[in-house]
């Protein structure tokens, strides 16, 4: 099974990335697909398409576009439920200890990663950001 994570732009430029990176690796994932890119407004607001009109979306975009973030795919029986226990909640204050957000986010909006949230989701997300090609 297959999950995308989004190293963001504050994992990114705090270096925080070979420490996350490695909490994955530790954790079983297999990294099959990994790139930094710089969205665009336009970009960003197609991925998080879903969130358009709620009031964070503004800032979120403004977030996501504020510096290179790292989309990631990942390998591994039950993918997106162990990511996202990885992970921890959206906001590092109830996230619990020892998960990426817990050591590595600021707030509910400089969470440090993004993961999707169900395997039709991951397939999806994972299409945006990768051609087959690029997925090894």
């Amino acid at each position: 099974m297959l999950t995308l994570a989004i190293l963001k732009p504050d994992c990114v430029e705090k270096g925080n990335t070979g420490k996350v990176l490695d909490m994955i690796i530790k954790a079983g994932f297999k990294i099959i697909a990994m790139k930094m890119v710089y969205l665009t407004k336009d970009q960003a607001e197609r991925f998080y398409a879903i969130h358009k009109g709620k009031p964070f979306f503004d800032g979120l975009i403004e977030f996501m576009t504020s510096g290179p973030c790292i989309p990631v795919v990942l390998e591994k029986d039950n993918a997106v439920e162990d990511y996202r226990k990885l992970i921890g909640a959206t906001d590092p204050a109830k996230a619990e200890e020892g998960t990426v957000r817990k050591l590595y986010a600021e707030d509910n909006k400089k969470n440090c990663v993004h993961g999707s949230d169900s395997p039709e989701n991951a397939l999806n997300e994972i299409k945006f950001f990768f051609s087959e090609l690029e997925i090894y």
